[in-house]
């Protein structure tokens, strides 16, 4: 079979992959409730948080993981021998998240608006692992991390391709693959565009804290003082 549409319908089934909507299917089934139309509108893990509560949130994330991983696989079981593929096969997976063939958006006139999706977080962590598999060990303690000290989905999100490209670095500066690294700089550019309101909200001061996290305790912990004070 030609390998050029082998390597078209990998892409393609990646996209797919990636388009599945596990946060809004697992809030669905825990509450009725739709996910986008809850807090950021996304259907990351960290939305499902919100939606749904905390295992709720926890497997959305662990569905995205690996649909980026399970994108690597494909790949590799249909093109072996084509590493590019490989590293690229996420890619899509993640735009599939964050841009889903199966969440089109309409205004209120019936027109056709866009893809929804998440920011693409946990697919990108899902693709360095399919890509290293012990690179799960490095991002994910580091992702969670800064997820639970400075409490931003958004920072975390895009801290998580950043750890990819200086692990993958790492790797490469003794003999691995330098296109790996490509894929973390990739990652990276998607989760940053899928992120502009976000960082808009970061440089405002307006940007959502997480409860859980320590920084969310403070916060309401400096709410409530400052509440009992008046």
């Amino acid at each position: 079979m030609n390998q050029t549409l082998v390597t078209i319908g990998v892409f393609s089934l990646s996209y797919i992959l990636g388009s599945v909507p596990f946060g809004l299917l697992i809030v669905k089934l825990r509450t009725g409730q739709d996910i986008r139309t809850i807090a950021s509108g996304r259907t990351g893990g960290t939305n499902a948080m919100r939606a749904a509560g905390f295992w709720a949130g926890i497997f959305t994330a662990i569905f995205d993981i690996l649909k980026g991983a399970g994108a690597v696989w494909l790949a590799q079981a249909i093109s072996p021998d084509q590493h590019w593929v490989h590293v690229f096969a996420p890619i899509f997976a993640i735009l599939g998240h964050n841009y889903s063939i199966f969440l089109p958006e309409f205004d209120e006139h019936r027109r056709f608006k866009g893809l929804s999706g998440g920011a693409g977080g946990a697919p990108a962590v899902g693709g360095a692992f399919g890509l290293w598999p012990l690179s799960l060990a490095i991002i994910l303690p580091l992702g969670a991390l800064v997820f639970f000290t400075l409490g931003y989905a958004s920072v975390t999100t895009m801290s998580v391709a950043l750890f990819a490209i200086i692990v993958f670095a790492v790797r490469a500066a003794v003999g691995f693959p330098w296109i790996d690294v490509l894929y973390g700089v990739l990652a990276e550019f998607l989760l940053i565009w899928a992120l502009r309101p976000n960082i808009k909200n970061l440089l405002a001061g307006k940007e959502r804290v997480v409860d859980i996290s320590l920084h969310g305790r403070m916060k309401i912990k400096r709410e409530t003082q400052k509440n009992s004070g008046q």
